[in-house]
């Protein structure tokens, strides 16, 4: 992935005699590490559901682009996409079509915008540790300074 993106940028730049303007892809590819089970369904919900919180459809499903339509006609898949870990869970295009609470979605906020590992609490503590993600699980900026009292 490094490298198609590092070649795609360079070859854009030259093309359009751009020099020293930065990545293209600043804040459009997101990653962050993910808990399986319930908060793996959860990240996938959300991503199903973007076709609905753009207002492209009424239902998740009727997007003919969408995964969630590529999975549901079984009969003649446009794009062949790979197998998710686990299956889905019963009624899940219900479940997409449902709004996800605010909670999850503060959740999930949090993680796109800061990187931070989604799931329970003390496995995105361990997560983060393991992988160097502290920072993420921190306040921006500085720690504030508290002023020490003199005697």
């Amino acid at each position: 992935m490094y490298w198609v993106t590092m070649t795609h940028t360079a070859r854009h730049h030259a093309h359009y005699h751009q020099s020293g303007y930065g990545h293209l892809y600043q804040g459009r590819y997101k990653s962050f590490p993910v808990q399986s089970d319930e908060p793996f369904f959860v990240v996938c919900r959300y991503v199903e559901r973007n076709v609905l919180a753009a207002g492209l459809c009424c239902k998740a499903e009727d997007l003919r682009f969408g995964s969630l339509h590529n999975w549901s006609h079984t009969g003649g898949s446009l794009v062949p996409l790979s197998r998710w870990p686990m299956s889905r869970l019963p009624g899940w295009i219900e479940r997409v079509n449902h709004p996800v609470s605010e909670k999850e979605e503060e959740q999930l906020r949090r993680a796109i915008d800061r990187g931070q590992p989604f799931g329970d609490a003390g496995w995105v503590e361990t997560t983060a540790r393991q992988y160097n993600l502290e920072s993420t699980l921190r306040k921006r900026g500085r720690p504030r300074k508290f002023a020490q009292s003199t005697n």
